[in-house]
């Protein structure tokens, strides 16, 4: 009888740490009932998502370089560049930066892919009249193309302590989930 009582009082602490530590919360839309109010232009994708955008440097017509910035998981498109207002002026470069989904205030999409990312880039592109070409920074190493051997090699050139976030990411996504919340 103690044993039952025990079992049954141990399935109930793990349901309720995962519920409440592990689970994440679903989202909460910008502009929506009892969401954070929308702050930044927005524009609609073909499938109904909102997607936050920001603009910087000179206007696209008169611009030589249209770059558009796609921020990392741990920020959002006010990210701040180490570029000078003077240089941009020089250069005349046109800066275009955006909200992921689930990021800041664009809307979320919980089946995005890498390849819905890029297709909302191009539509945001498009929409905006800015022409694109995507320049990668980061890969997953975990993608099931690549060779054990390559994603290993790719892994290991990267500084220490990307390797270690990305191994958190991989293999530990709840533990980012509680990080940023």
């Amino acid at each position: 009888m103690i044993t039952q009582i025990a079992e049954a009082t141990t399935i109930g602490l793990f349901k309720w740490a995962y519920l409440a530590l592990l689970k994440p919360p679903p989202p909460k839309v910008c502009g929506s009932p009892g969401g954070p109010p929308v702050t930044s232009p927005r524009i609609q994708l073909n499938d109904e998502r909102y997607v936050a955008y920001k603009e910087r440097g000179v206007s696209k017509e008169k611009t030589k370089h249209k770059i558009i910035i796609i921020h990392g998981f741990d920020s959002f498109k006010d990210l701040m560049l180490p570029i000078s207002q003077d240089l941009i002026q020089e250069l005349e470069i046109y800066v275009l930066q955006y909200d992921r989904p689930s990021y800041g205030e664009s809307d979320p999409h919980p089946k995005r892919l890498v390849k819905s990312e890029a297709f909302d880039v191009k539509e945001l592109a498009d929409k905006l009249l800015v022409e694109v070409a995507f320049v990668v920074l980061f890969v997953n190493c975990w993608w099931s193309c690549y060779l054990a051997k390559l994603s290993n090699e790719a892994l290991g050139k990267m500084l220490a302590q990307d390797q270690r976030t990305f191994k958190i990411v991989h293999y530990a996504p709840w533990l980012v989930h509680w990080w940023m919340n």
